[in-house]
């Protein structure tokens, strides 16, 4: 995850020297709203738009960027959280999920989120959630890290941190014990 401005963090999976590509064209954004010295950065909205053209545009030149990426960010009031695909398919939801994350942790999502919720059990679901992928996926790398966007105050980016997982289910000792033909 990156500070794009005081406004909006943008989130990534996928290649890591395409999103650096990604983060030269928001900084070069950045550098212009500066140098034009008229108080005026662009919000959540207009970045998410911003990258909903650039990866659509890369995809019809044949060399996707391969990246999905989560625009967070509150600006005058609004609060706006968005995805874009790396062949520039975009929403907007009060969830967003990316890569692996939109087919495990979504539907937990959709059944337990509410626009009303606490921090408290905003984190408590969102950690439910990362624990769902990791135990899912063997290659996924413990380690995680929640950013906090509010009005008024610098974005914010977490320490890493782990979620508590455990291994010790019987059908992980044996996982083939009941599947005829496999080594």
């Amino acid at each position: 995850m990156k500070v794009v401005n005081s406004t909006t963090i943008i989130g990534f999976t996928g290649e890591l020297s395409d999103f650096d590509y990604i983060m030269t064209l928001l900084n070069e954004l950045s550098t212009t709203d500066f140098c034009e010295d008229d108080g005026k950065e662009l919000s959540p909205m207009e970045i998410h738009s911003y990258l909903t053209r650039v990866m659509y545009n890369r995809r019809n030149k044949f060399d996707p960027l391969w990246n999905s990426l989560v625009v967070a960010g509150v600006k005058n009031g609004r609060i706006f959280l968005g995805m874009v695909g790396m062949i520039g398919q975009h929403y907007e939801d009060s969830h967003i999920a990316a890569g692996f994350g939109n087919h495990v942790a979504r539907p937990l999502f959709r059944e337990k989120h509410s626009d009303d919720m606490s921090e408290e059990d905003a984190r408590t679901l969102m950690e439910s959630c990362l624990k769902a992928c990791v135990m899912r996926d063997k290659s996924m790398m413990n380690k995680f890290q929640i950013a906090k966007v509010e009005e008024g105050k610098a974005p914010e980016i977490s320490e890493p941190f782990s979620v508590a997982t455990e291994w010790n289910l019987r059908s992980y000792h044996n996982p083939t014990e009941f599947a005829p033909g496999c080594w």
